[in-house]
């Protein structure tokens, strides 16, 4: 009784934090099963049932075991029937508990095949166990043709009830703009794979009482749809969309601590975000919001499109995609395409033809124009010339990334997805955002999850290796699709799609991910770059310039976004280094793009890929897994290097729209302002603004940009800020600036330097101090983003250098007399990018150095 003992305390204690227990571990469903032997209770037996993770959990190995000898009659258990055990099997989803149930197909028990039968009829997740019913079906197994014709039939989705005609729901309503921070704030990342814990923290910083708010509002008796001017902006959290519904969605009977369903209305729903709500049951819908308040009745009526109040149309919208009903249907995108998948299998092994029993994507009509880049990379990894805008497709997914903030639930979800191998070409895993000051939960991820993934095939890195894009970036195949869960997954060659947690797990297990394809934006450079130009005042100019052409407002109310999930596609800079290609996509995010391309020459690319053969090497050399996965990419990277080959947009691709921009009418800095990445100003007009604390760090930054603030600070003494943070974004910049003598100049100006990895960038560790003014090369200056009541401006290391030099921003005199005089005949070197190959005998080295010499430490918290 000591595990019962012990599981009501650990109630008692979770009750106090308004959440239920933790799922049972296998340990702990181990005892329960022992106490269901000598006795079962309605209580124990709903343990089993309710309270143990589904998939290939390790306590779900451990629960099917025992189901399947109940089931078997090797094991008499009072309360638990042999059919009742096989029922239960039934809930798992899918993974240890499919070759039990196909075995009980075949049992002498009659109660036990019917109850075989109805449990995999709605059971998705069987893989190859597809054809071990097959094989049955075949050699004569009624009970196996059954079920093989009822996958056919899809039953599993027509016994789903329909999205109903009408909803009434209660609103709660967000005024403005909701990012992903404040959904899930990045200072409670790691609680994110709990779901009702980190579902507390939504909105905390935000709105007043959140929580209790929406309690009350349940009270109407309705559902609780959330409702905002702007929703969804930001990172690609799945733990956003899980919040939500884990306060405005239903259970799910066999799956702990989880929730699908729920409404999300918005003016604007972020594209990442609405795909996040689609995967996950929920029902997004764009309508205008301005005649919603929170405590309204409203009825939808989805497929009429329109929103009623009081017995008016306050709003009309379409549903989008068409095919969303049918995703609402079916328990999320994921599950329907997988059923999709194996209905049409079964029904190609009964020699039935197609079914219409879903709905079919619209698809657009074919202009006869030529394809943008991005559309002939997706159609590449769709076996297809081009894939038009507005075109429902599945590109093969080959590159996949997932970071520590989101890993322990992408692993969740891989674990639901009853999968023990990826089938993407190669899936990695950063530590990136807990490196530097770990949790005694991050210290637990950090030694679990690289077996997971690996295990599995996959590539894990480790802590104090870096961030997770310039990693993944050196690892990405020319004209290839990816995705990762984080929305700066924008490789530089290449074209990716960032998703949640969700999708990349999908993505990893089956090597493809749904898309429908959007518009492109095409920016074009044209000119000659200024003297004291960085590009990342580039970056910056592509707002700049869009605010000018009324293609982009900073007010959220009525807001226009002309990137707004489509693609940015970037031309005129052909010449530019694969890292420094990078700034570019990478700040498509703020754009709240879908994705980005950015048209190179071959040689930055040829020069990047020889370079990063050499870093896989030596990553294979210095024992990183899986090294088959590593040794396949290097190898299909040599291929490429043999008969190198990039595609190029045709010259009638057709844009939503197209942004020039003359650098020759780019003659200062730009930054974008406090505290919206749009808010994009010169530098004259925000001169004098005193600066408290620097931040050098982040994806956005590369070997370059310590360099040039190193000659910048040279021999100039202490900061005038109170703290100048700088954290390279990998340990082989580290390296290379300690060997250079870099970090002797940071020391002497002191300047406090960190493990590589996304610091302050991603506030969930480290932060400014309260209150303080920020000058920042991170990616965004959202609210809190870098501490608490912060006011943050975003540009170039060199803007950043002087900053700390001055303690103010600078004139724009000022900032071009010290600049390229620091500079002046050293920038051959200062942006010189670290080519592997052309050292000798290169491997990874240790962090040891840094540790010792400079005091960059990993700190415990």
């Amino acid at each position: 009784m000591a595990f019962l003992e012990d599981y009501k305390a650990h109630v008692a204690e979770r009750e106090t934090l308004g959440v239920p227990p933790l799922p049972l571990s296998a340990e702990q469903t181990a005892a329960l099963i022992e106490l269901i032997k000598a006795g079962c209770t309605d209580e124990l037996l709903d343990l089993l049932t309710n309270r143990v993770a589904p998939g290939v959990d390790d306590a779900a190995y451990v629960k099917a075991a025992f189901l399947n000898d109940v089931a078997a009659e090797n094991v008499t258990v009072d309360g638990i029937s042999p059919e009742k055990a096989v029922e239960i099997m039934g809930m798992m989803l899918g993974g240890y508990n499919v070759k039990p149930m196909v075995d009980s197909l075949t049992s002498a028990n009659t109660k036990v095949v019917e109850a075989a039968k109805e449990a995999l009829k709605h059971t998705l997740l069987v893989y190859d166990a597809f054809n071990d019913v097959e094989e049955l079906h075949k050699a004569g197994n009624a009970a196996a043709t059954e079920v093989m014709t009822s996958w056919a039939n899809a039953e599993w989705f027509t016994s789903k009830p329909a999205l109903a005609e009408e909803i009434t729901i209660t609103v709660y309503k967000v005024p403005g703009e909701t990012n992903t921070d404040d959904l899930s704030p990045a200072s409670e990342a790691f609680t994110r794979s709990d779901i009702p814990l980190h579902a507390n923290s939504m909105l905390q910083s935000k709105m007043e009482d959140p929580i209790n708010t929406i309690k009350s509002l349940k009270e109407k008796g309705n559902p609780i749809a959330y409702v905002g001017d702007v929703v969804g902006t930001g990172s690609s959290r799945k733990s956003g969309v899980n919040s939500v519904q884990w306060h405005m969605g239903e259970d799910i009977p066999g799956v702990p601590n989880k929730r699908t369903g729920g409404v999300v209305i918005g003016g604007i729903i972020a594209p990442i975000f609405f795909a996040t709500c689609e995967d996950s049951g929920a029902l997004p819908l764009e309508m205008d919001v301005s005649g919603m308040e929170t405590g309204d009745v409203v009825t939808i009526y989805p497929y009429k499109g329109e929103a009623h109040k009081d017995g008016a149309c306050v709003a009309t919208f379409k549903l989008n995609p068409n095919t969303i009903t049918d995703e609402v249907r079916a328990g999320g995108r994921i599950p329907l395409i997988i059923g999709r998948g194996l209905t049409s299998k079964a029904r190609g092994v009964l020699g039935m033809g197609a079914t219409d029993v879903f709905l079919t994507a619209e698809q657009p009509a074919d202009t006869g124009k030529g394809y943008t880049l991005a559309q002939k990379m997706v159609g590449k990894a769709c076996g297809m010339d081009g894939v038009r805008p507005g075109m429902y497709v599945e590109p093969v997914t080959t590159t996949v990334g997932s970071q520590d903030t989101t890993g322990p639930m992408t692993r969740d979800e891989i674990k639901e997805l009853a999968a023990l191998g990826f089938s993407a070409d190669l899936v990695m895993q950063s530590f990136c955002h807990t490196a530097a000051y770990p949790k005694p939960s991050d210290v637990v991820m950090h030694h679990t999850l690289p077996d997971f993934i690996s295990n599995r095939s996959g590539v894990a890195l480790r802590p104090g290796d870096g961030v997770i894009h310039s990693w993944l970036n050196r690892l990405t195949l020319p004209d290839t699709v990816g995705t990762g869960a984080d929305s700066h997954t924008r490789f530089p060659i290449g074209i990716s799609f960032p998703g949640g947690s969700g999708i990349v797990a999908f993505a990893a297990v089956t090597g493809s991910m749904p898309l429908t394809m959007p518009e492109s934006v095409l920016v074009r450079f044209k000119g000659e770059l200024q003297p004291g130009i960085t590009l990342r005042d580039l970056v910056n100019a592509i707002p700049y310039y869009a605010i000018q052409q009324g293609l982009l407002t900073v007010e959220k109310k009525g807001k226009k976004n002309i990137f707004n999930g489509r693609i940015l596609e970037i031309e005129g800079l052909p010449d530019l280094k694969a890292e420094q290609a990078f700034e570019l996509s990478d700040a498509s995010a703020e754009r709240s793009a879908a994705a980005c391309t950015v048209l190179l020459n071959e040689a930055p690319v040829v020069e990047y890929l020889k370079s990063n053969v050499a870093l896989i090497e030596a990553m294979i050399e210095d024992g990183y897994e899986d090294a088959r996965t590593l040794q396949r990419r290097a190898d299909k990277m040599k291929e490429w290097l043999a008969k190198p080959s990039l595609m190029q947009p045709d010259a009638d691709a057709e844009y939503a729209a197209v942004i020039e921009i003359d650098l020759n009418e780019v003659t200062e800095p730009i930054l974008a302002c406090p505290n919206d990445p749009d808010n994009v100003k010169l530098l004259s007009e925000v001169a004098g603004e005193k600066i408290d604390e620097v931040f050098l760090g982040s994806c956005m930054t590369n070997i370059g940009h310590y360099r040039a603030a190193g000659e910048v600070m040279r021999g100039e003494g202490k900061v005038a800020v109170e703290k100048f943070w700088i954290v390279p974004p990998t340990r082989m910049d580290e390296q290379q600036l300690i060997n250079e003598g870099y970090y002797d100049v940071f020391k002497a100006i002191e300047a406090q330097t960190e493990v590589p990895g996304c610091s302050l960038c991603m506030g969930n560790q480290a932060s400014a101090r309260v209150g303080s003014t920020v000058f920042s090369t991170s990616t965004r200056n959202f609210d809190n983003r870098l501490g608490k009541g912060t006011q943050v401006y975003l540009g170039s290391a060199e803007l950043a250098a002087v900053c700390s030099k001055l303690g103010r921003i600078p004139t724009v005199e000022e900032y071009m007399s010290i600049v390229p005089e620091k500079l002046a005949g050293k920038t051959a070197d200062v942006y010189k990018y670290l080519n592997f190959n052309e050292i000798n005998n290169y491997h990874l080295e240790a962090r040891d150095v840094a540790e010792e010499k400079y005091g960059v430490t990993i700190k415990a918290v």
